[in-house]
C-alpha cells in the first residue's frame, strides 16, 4: 500500500472563514483497499451545519460577492492555482480514500476536471449574457413604450451534496459553477471521502480572496446532518449528485420550502453494438464496468448484442473478463480496485446472487472474494450473459463491477430494450457507420451518448439525464444557467 508520510490530511471543516472542529467529535476515514484508518475528520452536528448555512446566508445577503464579478473571477483563478500546486498530494489522497485506481486520477478523478472545471466558469463570467436587451416595444398592458431587459442573477445559498465515487470531480464542478454565478455554498461531502473536501476548504481559506462564509465545508458521519440543507429555508438551491432514492427524498423534503433543485442521479446505461460493428473493438467497451469497480453513474452496464453475432461477442467478453484481476489501486496498471465500503460490497454481492437466482447465466466472477484479498472491500469482476432486460440486474443500478449482456433481434428491438429503463443517464452506440450510429443515438432516451467509443466530456459539455436519472445539467451553459434566477425588467423610454 501507499506511503502516506507526505500526504497531509486536513481534519477540520471550513465554516464562516475558519477551520474548526466538529461539535460531535470526529469519525474515521478508512482506506477501502486495506481497511486501515487513514485519519480522523471533524464530525459536524446539526448545529454546526446551521452555523455554516447562516454564514452562507449572511455572505450572500451582506457582502458584494453576488455582484462583484471581477472578484469572483480572481478567486476562481486563485483556487485553480492552489489546487495545481497540490495536485500530486491530492492524487495520493484520492487513491487512498476513494480506492480509485491511479490511472483514473490521470483522467476523470483529478486531471480532467482540474484542467477546466474552474477555468471555464471563470472565463464565462466575462462572456455570459448577464443582461439581455429585448428591445423597445409598445406594451398594451400599460399603454406605454417600454424598454425591456432580462437579467440573470444568482439564486442565493447553494447546498452542494457530493457522492463518494468521484468526489473531487463532482465537488469542483459544483463549487466552480455556483461561485462563478455569484452564489454562496455549503459543501457536504460523503462521509466515506471527506479529506479531498476539507483540503478544498483549507485552500479556499489559505490561498484565495474568497470572503468568509462564501464557501463552507461540513463533514459529518450522520447523513441527516446533510438533510438540514434540504430543510432549511435559508438554502435556496440543492445541487445533489447521488442515488435516485436520495434524490427523491430531497425532492420530498425540499417541497416545503419550494427548493430549486439540480439532481444528477443513477443510471443503467446501455451500449448497443450493431451487427456491422467491428465486434472485437466494440466489445472493448464491455470492460468499462470494471474500471473503478463499476462505481460510476454513467457506466455502460448493459451490453446489447445482435442475435446474429451473439455467441461471437460473448466469447470475446468472456476472455476479456477472465483476464481482469482486482488489484492495488496504487499500481499504475490496476483497472479494478475495491468498492468503497463493506456495505457496498454486500450490496453488489447481493445483486450478483439475485442475478443467479433469477436465471441469468454467470459466466465469470461471482460472490466469493478475489484470491488474496482478505482485507479490503473487493468484488470479483462479474459477467452475466443470456440476461432478460426484465431481470433485476438489468433494471437496477448495481454500482459494482458487473456487466449484463442482452441479445436483441433487430435495431428497433435494441432501441426498445435500451429505453426500457426508469433511468436515462447515458448510452453508447457502436457501428461501422457513423451515420447509422447517430441515427440510433437520436432515438435513445438518455442525456449523455457516446458514439464509436467517444464521450463529450468537459466543463463546457452539459452532463445529466432523462427520467429518473435527474433534473438539470452539470457543466456548460446549461449548468451555469441553473445556478441563476431570471428577472425581467420593463422601464419607460421615449
Amino acid at each position: 500500500m501507499a506511503d502516506r508520510t507526505n500526504v497531509r490530511f486536513e481534519p477540520r471543516m471550513l465554516i464562516d472563514g475558519e477551520l474548526v472542529d466538529g461539535e460531535a467529535g470526529t469519525f474515521p476515514n478508512v482506506d477501502p483497499a486495506s481497511e486501515e484508518v487513514l485519519g480522523e475528520v471533524a464530525d459536524a452536528s446539526k448545529a454546526d451545519m446551521h452555523r455554516a448555512i447562516g454564514a452562507a446566508r449572511r455572505a450572500f445577503d451582506e457582502t458584494d460577492w453576488s455582484t462583484d464579478r471581477a472578484l469572483r473571477k480572481r478567486c476562481l483563478e486563485q483556487l485553480h492555482e492552489a489546487l495545481v500546486a497540490e495536485k500530486e498530494l491530492l492524487r495520493e489522497e484520492l487513491i487512498l480514500e476513494v480506492g480509485c485506481p491511479r490511472m483514473l486520477t490521470h483522467g476523470p478523478q483529478l486531471d480532467a476536471p482540474l484542467a477546466d472545471a474552474l477555468t471555464y466558469p471563470a472565463k464565462l463570467i466575462d462572456e455570459y449574457p448577464w443582461e439581455t436587451d429585448l428591445g423597445d416595444a409598445f406594451v398594451s398592458l400599460t399603454g406605454r413604450m417600454t424598454g425591456r431587459k432580462v437579467l440573470r442573477e444568482p439564486v442565493g445559498v447553494v447546498g452542494a451534496i457530493v457522492p463518494w465515487n468521484f468526489p473531487f470531480e463532482v465537488s469542483i464542478h459544483k463549487l466552480a459553477q455556483a461561485l462563478a454565478t455569484g452564489n454562496t455554498v455549503v459543501l457536504k461531502p460523503a462521509p466515506d471521502t471527506p479529506f479531498n473536501a476539507t483540503r478544498l476548504g483549507r485552500l479556499v481559506l489559505e490561498s484565495t480572496d474568497i470572503p468568509a462564509g462564501v464557501v463552507n465545508v461540513v463533514t459529518a458521519s450522520d447523513h441527516l446532518v446533510g438533510e438540514e440543507l434540504t430543510l432549511s429555508p435559508k438554502v435556496d438551491l440543492i445541487s445533489f449528485t447521488g442515488s435516485a432514492a436520495v434524490g427523491k427524498r430531497i425532492m420530498e423534503k425540499g417541497a416545503a420550502t419550494l427548493k430549486r433543485l439540480f439532481l444528477e442521479l443513477g443510471g443503467k446505461s446501455a451500449t448497443i453494438v450493431l451487427e456491422d460493428a467491428d465486434l472485437a473493438g466494440a466489445c472493448l467497451i464491455g470492460i468499462a464496468p470494471c474500471i473503478h469497480a463499476g462505481q460510476g453513474c454513467a457506466m455502460p452496464t448493459r451490453l446489447l448484442l445482435p442475435q446474429s453475432r451473439y455467441a461471437e461477442g460473448v466469447a470475446i467478453l468472456e476472455a476479456m473478463y477472465k483476464g481482469i484481476v482486482p488489484g492495488d489501486p496504487q499500481e499504475p496498471g490496476t483497472l479494478c480496485g475495491p468498492v468503497i465500503s463493506a456495505k457496498q460490497r454486500k450490496r453488489v454481492r447481493d445483486y450478483i446472487q439475485k442475478g443467479i437466482d433469477e436465471g441469468a447465466k454467470l459466466l465469470v466472477g461471482g460472490t466469493d472474494a478475489p484470491a488474496g484479498r482478505e482485507r479490503g472491500f473487493w468484488v470479483k469482476p462479474t459477467l452475466f450473459v443470456d440476461v432478460d432486460n426484465a431481470m433485476t440486474i438489468a433494471q437496477e443500478e448495481i454500482f459494482g463491477p458487473v456487466l449484463v449482456v442482452i441479445p436483441y433481434d433487430d435495431e428497433d428491438d435494441a432501441v426498445r430494450i435500451a429505453n426500457d429503463s426508469v433511468y436515462g443517464l447515458a448510452g453508447n452506440v457502436m457501428s461501422g457507420s457513423l451515420e447509422r450510429s447517430m441515427a440510433v443515438a437520436r432515438r435513445l432516451r438518455a442525456g449523455f451518448i457516446g458514439v464509436g467509443g467517444c464521450a463529450a466530456y468537459g466543463a463546457d459539455a452539459p452532463f445529466g439525464g432523462y427520467k429518473a436519472s435527474g433534473i438539470g445539467r452539470q457543466n456548460g451553459i446549461a449548468g451555469f444557467d441553473q445556478y441563476t434566477e431570471i428577472k425581467t425588467v420593463g422601464y419607460p423610454v421615449g
